[in-house]
């Protein structure tokens, strides 16, 4: 459940959101564009993903009540290293980058909350990280049914495969052995 308190401090600036409705299948950041706006999911699921040797390979989901942008693109102005595309309808709250910058300087709160909000996805991505070096595909999938079931439950499989770095057969293998 969110603080009360940045709720409501989050309140002060609402008339700086944009509310989007977003069909599924849309890209909001194609890889190698530069990110203009942070998104805050509302309702739906958006994932990150990126092209090798023309391979789509996905590596993060997010879903309702998480904030998702391209981090270094947005904050440096460099072309994302990943596209962002809904994978259902979406309905997302933006904001371009002179107000997110504004609010994070007009509100200490709100900036430390986001602090926080990026230091435990920092954390995540280090975890995933240690998983895709450290665990089977079998041990990866078990991590994804206790931690993320949503991901299981809302994600086409051929997503799910690529995110745990398997092919859609293996997948199904894994699935069937539990």
């Amino acid at each position: 459940m969110a603080d009360p308190h940045i709720q409501a401090e989050w309140g002060k600036f609402s008339h700086l959101f944009m509310r989007e409705e977003i069909p599924a299948k849309t890209v909001l950041l194609g890889e190698g564009e530069i990110a203009r706006k942070v998104y805050f999911i509302e309702k739906g699921c958006l994932r990150l993903s990126f092209n090798k040797d023309g391979k789509d390979i996905t590596f993060q989901f997010f879903f309702e009540g998480e904030g998702v942008s391209s981090a270094e693109s947005f904050r440096y102005n460099q072309p994302s290293l990943y596209a962002i595309e809904s994978l259902e309808p979406c309905v997302v709250h933006t904001l371009t980058k002179k107000d997110y910058f504004g609010i994070m300087e007009a509100s200490p709160l709100i900036r430390e909350a986001l602090e926080e909000q990026t230091l435990q996805r920092l954390l995540y991505v280090e975890k995933l990280f240690l998983s895709r070096i450290k665990n089977s595909p079998e041990e990866r999938y078990r991590e994804l049914l206790e931690q993320r079931p949503e991901i299981l439950q809302r994600v086409p499989q051929h997503y799910i495969a690529s995110f745990l770095g398997v092919t859609s057969v293996s997948l199904s293998r894994i699935r069937n052995r539990r």
